[in-house]
């Protein structure tokens, strides 16, 4: 097959990988533009962009695929199938049509649920058990199209948004080159979603990561791990902020946020935390005993 990759984050470098690995011929990627970042503000390419010119593949990185130029390159590579995965830009309906066999994507969900931008975060903070990733064969709709192919993935009681991206990912990849060797025999049978099943994965608001310790433990634990480790739930003590990156549920009462013991389990509006993973700003992330020794929280602390 011969393929054009289009994707931006980590989550789709697995996915590239896995196609360069495989028979099938990615001749160019796109990716979003370079874009400065660090403290020195310097433009620097994509995770994706990056692993093409290390593989020699030819690069572009458009703003917008809605001009006649962009769309006429678009169709000159004369492609069987598009692969999208986190790209970052619409496709409009002539790139959509241009290749063979159209444009496929990988969404980090089990569609309809969890449609949108933030599937993986979403799906853990809602207290999912199950959630998957599916080649979705794209229409012009946000996630609408017919699911070709999909596999599931079982949420932990200690999965974290870091843990679940990588298990997806590397499912996701193996799924993909699946879907594509099948694609050419006819034997796929898309599956239409069910448009009663649909919730959206809205991107993730920086309010969030407040941590809100009257909420139930069970609920708060779904909620910082959904959220770790980017942005990460924090709370505040002494003007610092603490994130919280992992925790276990626990038995314990007492006024939300107050610390009930040694060993860091908080009380919240039901039930109780043992905080198992914290990161102090500009350090490294810790477990509890490390933490402690250097930064102690003492028994009927009230945590804000």
């Amino acid at each position: 097959m011969r393929i054009a990759f289009m994707g931006t984050p980590d989550f789709s470098c697995t996915v590239l990988k896995a196609l360069l690995a495989s028979p099938h011929d990615v001749v160019c990627v796109y990716s979003q533009p370079p874009r400065k970042a660090g403290r020195g503000k310097k433009v620097v390419p994509t995770p994706v962009h990056k692993l093409a010119q290390e593989a020699g593949i030819e690069v572009r990185t458009p703003v917008s695929l809605r001009s006649d130029e962009a769309q006429a390159e678009f169709a000159a590579l004369n492609l069987d199938v598009a692969v999208v995965v986190a790209y970052g830009l619409i496709l409009p309906k002539p790139i959509l049509e241009a290749p063979e066999y159209g444009c496929l994507n990988l969404h980090a969900s089990l569609l309809p649920r969890w449609r949108g931008a933030a599937p993986i975060q979403r799906a853990i903070m809602a207290g999912d058990r199950q959630t998957g990733v599916g080649v979705m064969q794209m229409a012009e709709g946000l996630d609408t199209g017919d699911v070709l192919a999909e596999a599931t993935v079982d949420i932990q009681p200690d999965t974290t948004a870091a843990t679940l991206h990588d298990a997806l990912a590397d499912v996701g990849a193996r799924l993909m080159v699946e879907t594509l060797d099948k694609l050419p025999t006819g034997s796929l049978v898309p599956r239409t979603q069910n448009e009663g099943g649909v919730t959206y994965a809205k991107k993730i608001d920086k309010a969030e990561a407040v941590i809100n310790w009257s909420m139930p433990a069970t609920e708060l634990s779904c909620h910082i791990r959904g959220l770790s480790p980017f942005p990460g739930c924090y709370f505040e003590r002494g003007g610092q902020r603490i994130k919280v990156l992992n925790v276990e549920v626990a038995d314990g009462t007492g006024k939300p946020g107050e610390v009930l013991d040694d060993g860091l389990k908080v009380a919240c509006g039901e039930g109780a935390l043992t905080l198992t993973m914290l990161q102090k700003a500009g350090k490294s992330p810790m477990d509890t005993k490390t933490f402690l020794n250097g930064y102690p929280l003492t028994k009927g602390e009230v945590l804000a």
